[in-house]
């Protein structure tokens, strides 16, 4: 128990003695950190247009489906094979993932704009403030700060599998299915914090794959959107039916 109460109360004094200039104080990263992190994120951009592209696609011609899951998870498997001076090559197969990652997920944006387009708009919009305040509170934070919190983030990861197979053999209900997403929803927005100190640290270390590390957070930010969506599309379509009954 004195363990648990010093370590809140070391959180509670860091958190108070957070002003203005230390906000700005990016000190503990160094300039080449700083500079690989720039690529992170302008790479990490350049694959969510990607993905962006691949859900028009699928909208087009009908493509997502589980042959583009495949497709995605091939691409992922050869650009981690692929030798990290083979720069050109690693950054297409990264688009090239997240052009079939979008068509994958292409039968859910589908349904967002023919439910409601502002849907997609809110989620999107939701998803990239909720990343940007998580990977800035990483980097705003002490060195390791919560690498320790990637134990607890696999143990959840492993929880959600265990519950989508058993849910996939037995049944599941809708109570459950509540709970791997909003369970699910916390799990990767943990990831987002945990990835973006453990770039930081690999960089500081030497590794400057851009490329991997823009793939991991490229993975956080569509399972947090996905999972944003989903409950966004749920809770309207619960809305319309209620004013559906009130209607009858």
């Amino acid at each position: 128990m004195e363990g648990f109460s010093s370590f809140f109360d070391s959180q509670s004094a860091a958190r108070n003695g957070w002003t203005y200039e230390s906000l700005k104080n990016f000190r503990q990263i160094s300039p080449v950190v700083q500079n690989h992190l720039k690529q992170v994120y302008l790479t990490l951009c350049c694959a969510l247009v990607a993905l962006g592209v691949g859900s028009y696609l699928h909208i087009l011609w009908n493509i997502g489906g589980f042959l583009t899951t495949l497709g995605s998870i091939g691409s992922i498997v050869w650009l981690l094979s692929t030798p990290p001076y083979e720069e050109k090559k690693r950054v297409l197969l990264l688009m090239a993932s997240a052009a079939l990652q979008g068509a994958s997920i292409g039968p859910l944006i589908e349904l967002a704009i023919n439910f409601d387009p502002s849907l997609l708009v809110g989620a999107f919009v939701g998803c990239a403030v909720a990343f940007g305040c998580f990977s800035a509170a990483a980097m705003l934070a002490r060195r390791r700060e919560y690498l320790y919190l990637a134990g607890l983030l696999s143990s959840g990861v492993s929880i959600l599998f265990w519950l989508h197979f058993a849910s996939s053999i037995f049944g599941g209900s809708l109570a459950l299915f509540k709970f791997e997403l909003y369970f699910g929803l916390l799990v990767f927005v943990g990831y987002i914090v945990v990835d973006t100190q453990d770039i930081i640290e690999k960089a500081h270390y030497g590794d400057l794959d851009y490329v991997k590390h823009s793939l991991t957070l490229f993975t956080d930010f569509v399972a947090v959107f996905v999972r944003i969506l989903i409950i966004m599309l749920k809770n309207a379509q619960e809305k319309e039916e209620k004013k559906k009954k009130r209607r009858d």
